[in-house]
């Protein structure tokens, strides 16, 4: 449940934070009159996204299982892509964000309504199409026929609406890098568990081999059905009886992921330049 709630957190977050970002500078600037072309973008986004979830869900139910298995490996590894460029492409850009939509807000301004509506529905249709696809296949790979995951989303998102009124407000002020940073470190980590199970999942589907090769079987030691075993499987994706492949493709994808995301940023300074004499 706690990953889907960092799920529901870090992506609903970034999305509020670009809404209180384009409605503060409309009103701001005394556009309040393009306020109704933002929500709208806004809200078509929300039911892209929604619809997007719905069509993951419904849609794979009518298929075999073998075909859902090769259907939630490869989504599953899609999202952990999406979700890996995500964290440091904010990492990078989130400096810079505002100054960003502002450029874009003004050039939708001047071209219209419609190039409003588009604005608001690109801003944040991105990630909730990412979030979406994110949660269906953490949900996916959780499996434990609980709404405990779902809730643990909805919770999220409820948190992120929340921090994203009191930053408009101007009632609550963090900072912002070192949130971005923890929340993406700790987003690593359960994209790492996700991505692990859709191999498992392919391999499942006959698609991988090495379906009965374990690396390891300790669940004498952690019970799936234990309390623990339920906290570190709703953390981390955790499986008592991983495949030798689950193992590779954790360490492969985790360590260096990691590392790169936790590296300190590297500034350059500009090289004076010497005028000719």
């Amino acid at each position: 449940m706690f990953s889907n709630y960092l799920i529901g957190l870090r992506e609903g977050l970034e999305a509020s934070l670009v809404v209180c970002i384009l409605i503060a500078y409309l009103v701001k600037t005394d556009r309040r009159d393009a306020l109704k072309p933002i929500w709208a973008g806004i809200a078509v986004a929300i039911a892209l996204a929604f619809g997007f979830g719905c069509a993951l869900e419904f849609g794979s139910q009518e298929m075999t299982f073998e075909a859902q298995e090769a259907l939630g490996g490869s989504l599953s590894i899609l999202a952990v892509g999406l979700v890996t460029w995500m964290v440091f492409w904010m990492r990078r850009t989130a400096r810079h964000l505002k100054s960003e939509l502002h450029g874009r807000l003004d050039a939708a301004l001047a071209m219209g309504t419609g190039a409003l509506v588009a604005t608001a529905f690109l801003a944040v249709g991105r990630e909730g199409l990412e979030t979406a696809l994110f949660v269906w296949a953490s949900v996916h790979a959780a499996s434990d026929g609980t709404p405990r995951p779902l809730l643990g989303v909805a919770l999220g998102l409820l948190t992120a609406v929340l921090l994203g009124w009191l930053f408009y407000r101007g009632a609550l002020r963090i900072n912002l890098a070192k949130f971005f940073t923890w929340t993406g470190g700790m987003l690593v980590v359960v994209a790492a568990g996700v991505l692990a199970y859709g191999f498992h999942d392919l391999q499942e589907a006959d698609f991988l081999p090495g379906l009965t090769e374990k690396a390891f079987d300790i669940s004498g030691t952690i019970p799936p059905d234990s309390w623990y075993g339920t906290l570190l499987k709703g953390v981390f994706n955790f499986q008592p009886d991983p495949t030798t492949l689950q193992v590779a493709v954790w360490l492969l994808y985790l360590i260096p992921t990691l590392a790169l995301f936790l590296a300190p940023t590297r500034t350059t300074t500009p090289t004076p330049v010497r005028d000719k004499v």
